[in-house]
């Protein structure tokens, strides 16, 4: 038996078997995130699967739901916000993400302290002083209660008509704080854009508040339903929390954990691994990119799969690992190759390609997929 427990895990005491294969690890991470194994029927069960899905990309967050799923369009994850089922709002990292009513309700509280102090800096960087903020906040938090769902367009001109600053990155920080401060969740698909609801009327009354400890606990065993095995430092940079914090989460469910090797813990109920799934197109921000301190296991030395200004490109995985990077215009899904890629998973990516467009409602029959 290895002992994974002490500084690196998080877990004091936990223990396992033979550490696992970097290879392993591969396999164990895309089975936790859905990518392997039975695919999903809906989008609540992916969300709640992964517990939260970043989502600043529109198409990106619906193309994760697709990976992870068969026989969904993007509309149905339209349909999923318009009937409350899923919900969209600034948690983590201070990023926006898509994660069910249930978990908001103690996922926001243990993820957003934190970055109020930020939110505040940049509010003043753009020209928002401390009454402006406070007055924008009550502004949109009015209109949403009032006046039902407010598109960004309604709420940028009622802080405008309140004399509150939307220049720049100044109306942003506004829904921001007024997100961090439990007014507003994004909700139903309104003119194609997700529209903005009331806190209160859309999710109801507040549950009781809970503990600290016992929703780090909660934090750790649903981040490792859906991102294991992994480490504190992993689930810290994730949920955008202290490092002490995330160890822990995982000290309180040590007796729920196996070691992996290398610091690494999983949940020992978890589901058997899965071998890699079948080539397919993922979206840009999905969430096997994100879950980690370290992509490298998937991404490798490949360049430009994340830009310099931190956006995350589309990319093709076959056999567990990033090959190329994609994209749609004019008609066109294009695939950039990182690498040589073997003509039947060529056939593959191409067939999926197909699959993309149908799920985006766009014309498969009139687009081409070609390689670049």
């Amino acid at each position: 038996m290895s002992r994974a427990g002490s500084d690196e895990s998080g877990a004091e005491g936990v223990t396992g078997a033979t550490p696992f294969a970097p290879e392993q690890v591969i396999v164990e991470r895309l089975t936790s995130q859905g990518l392997s194994g039975p695919p999903s029927g809906t989008p609540e069960e992916i969300v709640t699967r992964l517990l939260a899905v970043q989502a600043q990309d529109p198409r990106g967050v619906r193309l994760s739901i697709r990976s992870r799923s068969v026989g969904l369009t993007a509309g149905d994850v339209d349909d999923a916000l318009d009937r409350g089922s899923v919900v969209i709002t600034w948690v983590n990292r201070g990023t926006l993400h898509m994660v069910t009513p249930q978990d908001y309700w103690w996922l926001h509280p243990l993820t957003t302290p934190q970055l109020a102090v930020g939110n505040a800096r940049r509010l003043r960087q753009e020209g928002v002083n401390a009454f402006q903020a406070d007055l924008g906040v009550d502004v949109v938090a009015r209109a949403v209660t009032c006046d039902g769902p407010q598109t960004r367009a309604q709420l940028r001109r009622r802080l405008a008509e309140a004399g509150v600053p939307t220049g720049g990155q100044a109306f942003v920080h506004v829904l921001v704080a007024a997100s961090l401060r439990g007014h507003v969740v994004r909700g139903p698909v309104v003119g194609g854009e997700a529209a903005y609801v009331s806190v209160r009327n859309w999710l109801g009354e507040a549950p009781p508040p809970v503990p600290l400890e016992v929703a780090l606990s909660r934090l750790a065993r649903r981040y490792l339903a859906g991102h294991g095995p992994a480490d504190a430092r992993d689930l810290a940079k994730w949920a955008g929390i202290p490092f002490g914090r995330a160890r822990g989460g995982l000290d309180g469910i040590a007796d729920e954990l196996v070691g992996c090797g290398g610091g690494l813990v999983h949940l020992a109920g978890r589901d058997r691994p899965e071998p890699p799934p079948p080539p397919r197109l993922l979206g840009a921000f999905d969430p096997v990119l994100l879950g980690w301190v370290s992509r490298r296991p998937f991404v490798g030395r490949h360049q430009g799969v994340v830009t310099t200004n931190g956006l995350f490109r589309p990319f093709a995985l076959v056999d567990g690992r990033v090959v190329a990077t994609w994209g749609l215009a004019h008609g066109e899904l294009q695939i950039r190759c990182l690498e040589p890629i073997a003509p039947r998973s060529r056939e593959a990516l191409q067939e999926d390609g197909g699959e993309v467009l149908r799920f985006l409602g766009l014309p498969s029959e009139a687009a081409r997929v070609i390689f670049d």
